[in-house]
């Protein structure tokens, strides 16, 4: 195999994104379950500000976490464009837009995680603020960052969607994965949007509505870092491709 086919090779693709899709999977979880969960103290200001000062090494390694994660959705989402951009090279485009937009909102509500480390420093400046009102400022950043989030999984729930249609129409990816997708989007977008609209009904279904999501993306995950894609299906389809579009 030259360098050439090496780096065309369909199933370079799916491994390379099975695996930056377990990075986000796993760093994720560590992030909102390990770090946030275990530091944030709902609805006390105070004990999650002395939480947060007394742990600020691992919020800080949680952010950073995040970050890395948002790194490899860049990847992962190129993997996906080419992998998919056969069945329709503009409907996969579609679906690498909506990622785009949801990581950007995903990578600047970053900034409402990293306030709090500003505003519970020592600096001088902070001294027109009492320790309460610094306090509340902060938990209401870390607050907001959950809302941002879920702005964010509404387009990335459109992007589930839209990558469920094009599994299925592949022929070279199994339709289950086709089918799990857009269910994991339609969650997404239920929760995102009670967030906005109905918080306490938001509260109910969490976090049961997110349990589809978890199983239709690890499934789609390991399918791709295991299995990868039917390769002569996939060349069939790129051969199928108008001249230029390829």
């Amino acid at each position: 195999m030259t360098d050439t086919d090496f780096l065309r090779s369909p199933q370079i693709y799916a491994r390379a994104g099975g695996a930056m899709y377990l990075v986000i999977i796993v760093a994720g979880g560590l992030g909102e379950m390990f770090v946030r969960n275990g530091l944030v103290v709902t609805g006390d200001a105070a004990a999650t500000a002395h939480s947060l000062m007394a742990s600020s090494a691992l919020w800080r390694i949680g952010v950073a976490g995040d970050l890395l994660q948002h790194v490899c959705d860049v990847g992962l989402a190129m993997v996906l464009y080419v992998l998919l951009r056969p069945v329709n090279r503009n409907i996969a485009l579609l679906a690498l837009l909506f990622d785009l937009v949801a990581m950007s909102v995903f990578v600047a509500n970053k900034l409402n995680l990293m306030l709090p480390m500003f505003l519970l420093d020592d600096a001088k400046y902070l001294g027109a603020f009492t320790p309460e009102q610094l306090q509340a400022l902060s938990y209401v950043a870390v607050r907001t960052h959950g809302y941002g989030f879920g702005i964010g999984l509404i387009f990335f729930g459109c992007e589930c969607i839209v990558l469920g249609w094009l599994i299925f129409r592949s022929g070279y990816l199994p339709k289950f994965l086709g089918v799990l997708m857009p269910i994991a989007g339609v969650c997404y977008l239920i929760n995102s949007f009670s967030l906005i609209l109905a918080p306490k009904l938001a509260d109910a279904m969490f976090p049961a509505i997110l349990l589809p999501c978890f199983v239709a993306e690890l499934s789609l995950c390991l399918w791709l870092l295991i299995k990868g894609v039917d390769v002569p299906k996939w060349n069939g389809r790129m051969r199928a491709m108008p001249a230029g579009t390829a």
